[in-house]
């Protein structure tokens, strides 16, 4: 289920734009992970914690598993590539039902509070959504993550009160599992309710669901590589360009930037 709750009503401090003006101007529908948040320390522990717990559940049934620990570069470096976490388990040592374990592992914990703290903004992304939001852009937030956690996540760094609406599920580990049916539907929905006055629309992201979902909607997409997607991966699916991080693709969207069109 998707929420689609205006942010101020889950705080009172929060608060919006005002959006009596109605005239078009530029909307900037922006992912979360990827563009704006790093994630990578998150995962990889979630990977880590993922194989000891599977180790020790087959321990206690008197099973020796002889682990090879990926390194952290490894480790992303097959999460870029889209690398399905079955073949990453495989690549750690496990096999036959030990899989399975570790892949129900992961999917319940990598979105624990616990391991929430090790996300950290990507550099430079505080003076990027500062900047788009002092010159009229409306900035939008869509993620696959839990709405609160979103929120929660830009109040700590003072971002929230410069997006117009933050959207994200109810579904725990939706983000980690990039459903890009889901996400194409969270995006026409809130692109619905801001279609009389949205103007130049862009859709930002780091994954094909973002691209994806923003060509289902017509909406011109710029992928970036500092996420979950290597260039290689993003190539694929055309997006109008691939850029290295939100810093770059503002000053783009400013007209600032040499351009960078997909190769």
């Amino acid at each position: 289920m998707l929420t689609a709750v205006a942010p101020n009503s889950e705080n009172p401090q929060y608060t919006l734009p005002s959006e009596a003006d109605s005239s078009p101007r530029m909307t900037v529908f922006c992912d979360l992970d990827g563009p704006i948040v790093d994630v990578s320390d998150r995962y990889y522990s979630t990977y880590k914690q993922g194989l000891a717990d599977t180790q020790a559940a087959c321990s206690e049934r008197g099973i020796s598993l002889n682990l090879q620990i990926l390194s952290k570069q490894q480790f992303w470096q097959m999460k870029q590539n889209r690398v399905p976490d079955a073949e990453i388990a495989k690549s750690s040592g496990l096999s036959g039902a030990e899989i399975q374990v570790f892949l129900g592992c992961v999917s319940r914990i990598v979105n624990q509070p616990d391991l929430l703290h090790l996300d950290r903004l990507q550099p430079g992304v505080q003076w990027a959504i500062a900047l788009l939001h002092s010159r009229g852009v409306r900035l939008i937030l869509v993620t696959l993550r839990p709405r609160h956690q979103a929120v929660q996540l830009l109040q700590n760094y003072g971002l929230a009160r410069l997006f117009t609406s933050i959207r994200g599920t109810q579904m725990p580990d939706a983000a980690y599992h990039n459903y890009t049916a889901l996400k194409t539907e969270l995006l026409a929905e809130v692109a619905e309710e801001f279609e009389s006055s949205l103007g130049s629309a862009w859709m930002i992201g780091d994954t094909e669901a973002d691209i994806l979902a923003g060509q289902a909607l017509g909406i011109p997409t710029i992928a970036v590589t500092c996420g979950i997607r290597s260039r290689h991966q993003l190539q694929k699916h055309q997006p109008n360009f691939i850029l290295s991080d939100l810093i770059i693709a503002v000053h783009h969207l400013l007209g600032a930037a040499p351009k960078a069109i997909v190769e």
